[in-house]
């Protein structure tokens, strides 16, 4: 099963008592704390969880692999994530 951001939300309002359009609030602001970070090239460190970071691909030579058309990857910037030691643990028990 998959956690979605509305899972996220209602578990917000469960455990805090909340209003649903509260947490919501909550969430969104803390996402696009996260997004606007991210675009600004800074590292998003959550202490025991983990760190969100960009890394910057290069030009790459690539295929079209329904055509068989070479083609050049244009450069472009991901978002990676390491999680912590602490959350290692925990996931392997």
């Amino acid at each position: 099963m998959t956690l979605t951001k509305a899972d996220i939300i209602k578990s917000i309002q469960d455990q805090h008592g909340l209003p649903k359009d509260r947490a919501a609030e909550i969430c969104e602001s803390i996402l696009e704390i996260i997004k606007e970070s991210l675009v600004k090239g800074e590292e998003v460190k959550i202490s025991g969880f983990g760190k969100f970071y960009t890394i910057d691909k290069k030009a790459r030579n690539g295929r079209n692999p329904q055509t068989g058309e070479h083609m050049i990857i244009e450069p472009r910037r991901i978002v990676s994530f390491r999680y912590s030691s602490r959350a290692r643990s925990k996931l392997n028990g």
